[in-house]
C-alpha cells in the first residue's frame, strides 16, 4: 500500500493477505476504510488478496491499514502466500496454517527477498492439490503429516523436507531463483537448464511421492468441519463485497478465509450461529448456493474503472448470469470476462476466457 496503483477510478490499494486469512477486526477496519476513502467495496483477487478502489487519500488509507496489521514494515510487494483454504478444518494431509504465519514472518527477515516480483507466489498445499493448481513459484505439498515435497514453478522437484524445515526450504528456493533470475519475474520464466540448477541448490532429500490431482469443487454452502463446527462458504457477484456486508461479516467474530476462487469461508461456527449467519447475510448478497453461476463466472474491473478496458465487462458478466437463471447446473466450467487481452485476474486452471471489445466477444479456451 506504500506504493498505490493508479487507475482511472482513483488510486488502488492492494492488500496482501497471507493464506487468505482475515481476522474479524481486520475485515471490520477494511470495511470502514472502503466506506470512508474508497468506492465502498472490497474486491477479491485470484491470489486471495483484497483490493480497495477509488481511493482519494492514499496517506490516510496507508496509515489505517498499517495500524490494522495489513501492511508489513518490509517486503510488502512479495507477500503473495497461498495456502489450502480448508486446511486444518476439512480434509488434507496436514494442517498448514501455522506455516503461513511462519513463512510470512521469516520472509520479512530475509534481506534481498524484497526484490522478488510482486507476481511471485509462495504456496503451501496440504496435499489436496488446490494450491498446486495455481502454479506457485516456490511451494511445498504435504504427502504426509511430517513430509512435504518442494515444488518450483508448479513442477515437482523430487526433493522432500521434514515439515519443520519446509519454510526454510521454500525461502532458500526463492533466494536461489533470485541469484539466477537475470531479470525474470516468475520461476516458470526460467529455461530448463536454469531451473534444474536452482533445484540443485535445494536442501532436503530425494524421493518420490504420489501425483497430486486436483478437481475443483466450489467450497460453497454448509460445510462440516472435522471438529464438529461449521464452515459456511459463499461468493458475491463480481467478487466484490460491499462495505456493509464486510462489516456484518466482521461482526460474526471469527476468521474469514478468502480463496483464490474468490470464495468467502466463514469458519469455526456453531450450528446455531451458522444458521443465523445464513439468514442474515444471504439477503445482503452473500450467495451460499453452489449452483449459482457466480461460483464459476468472474471478471476484471473493465471500463470505465480501467483505462485499458474497452468494454463494461461487469455488466456483460451480470447479463450472462441473468441469462442462466433457472438452470439446474448453468455453468460447467470456469468463465472469466475481461475488457482487454491482458486478462487481469484470470484463474490459474482451465477456463474459458471471454474478451469483450466494443464490437464483439472473443472466446478463448485456456
Amino acid at each position: 500500500m506504500r506504493t498505490p496503483h493508479s487507475a482511472r477510478d482513483g488510486a488502488l490499494a492492494r492488500v496482501r493477505v497471507p493464506g487468505g486469512v482475515v481476522t474479524a477486526a481486520q475485515l471490520t477496519e477494511l470495511s470502514h476504510v472502503a466506506t470512508e476513502f474508497g468506492d465502498g467495496h472490497l474486491e477479491l483477487t485470484s491470489r486471495a488478496n483484497i483490493q480497495i478502489r477509488g481511493i482519494a487519500d492514499v496517506h490516510a488509507v496507508s496509515g489505517r491499514l498499517s495500524a490494522a496489521g495489513l501492511v508489513p514494515p518490509t517486503h510488502e510487494q512479495v507477500r503473495n502466500i497461498a495456502a489450502s483454504p480448508q486446511s486444518g478444518r476439512i480434509g488434507g494431509n496436514a494442517d498448514v496454517r501455522e506455516h503461513v504465519s511462519r513463512l510470512d514472518r521469516e520472509l520479512q527477515m530475509r534481506p534481498g527477498l524484497e526484490r522478488l516480483s510482486g507476481r511471485f507466489l509462495f504456496g503451501l498445499d496440504d496435499g489436496r492439490g488446490d494450491v498446486l493448481a495455481l502454479q506457485p513459484d516456490s511451494a511445498a505439498v504435504w504427502h504426509s503429516a511430517d513430509r512435504a515435497e518442494l515444488i518450483l514453478g508448479g513442477i515437482a522437484t523430487g526433493r522432500f523436507a521434514h515439515t519443520d524445515d519446509v519454510v526454510s526450504a521454500i525461502l532458500d528456493a526463492a533466494e536461489a531463483f533470485l541469484a539466477a533470475a537475470d531479470g525474470r519475474w516468475r520461476m516458470r520464466d526460467l529455461d530448463h537448464a536454469t531451473l534444474e540448477h536452482v533445484i540443485g541448490q535445494l536442501p532436503g532429500t530425494s524421493g518420490s511421492g504420489e501425483s497430486v490431482v486436483y478437481h475443483r469443487v466450489p467450497r460453497i454452502g454448509w460445510l462440516e468441519q472435522s471438529d464438529g463446527t461449521v464452515m459456511l462458504g459463499g461468493v458475491v457477484a463480481h467478487g466484490r463485497i460491499t462495505a456493509q456486508l464486510a462489516e456484518f461479516l466482521g461482526a460474526v467474530g471469527t476468521d474469514i478465509v478468502i480463496t483464490p476462487d474468490r470464495e468467502i469461508l466463514i469458519t469455526d461456527l456453531s450450528e446455531g450461529v451458522a444458521d443465523t449467519v445464513l439468514r442474515v447475510l444471504a439477503p445482503m448478497g452473500l450467495i451460499f448456493d453452489a449452483n449459482s453461476p457466480w461460483t464459476h463466472i468472474s471478471c476484471c474491473v473493465g471500463a470505465p474503472g480501467c483505462a485499458k478496458a474497452t468494454a463494461d465487462v461487469r455488466t456483460l458478466a451480470a447479463q450472462r448470469v441473468h441469462s442462466l437463471a433457472g438452470d439446474a447446473e448453468p455453468v460447467a466450467a470456469r468463465e472469466h470476462w475481461v475488457g482487454c487481452d491482458r486478462a487481469c485476474g484470470s484463474p490459474a486452471g482451465t477456463h474459458t476466457l471471454i474478451i469483450a471489445t466494443p464490437d464483439e466477444l472473443v472466446t478463448v479456451s485456456k
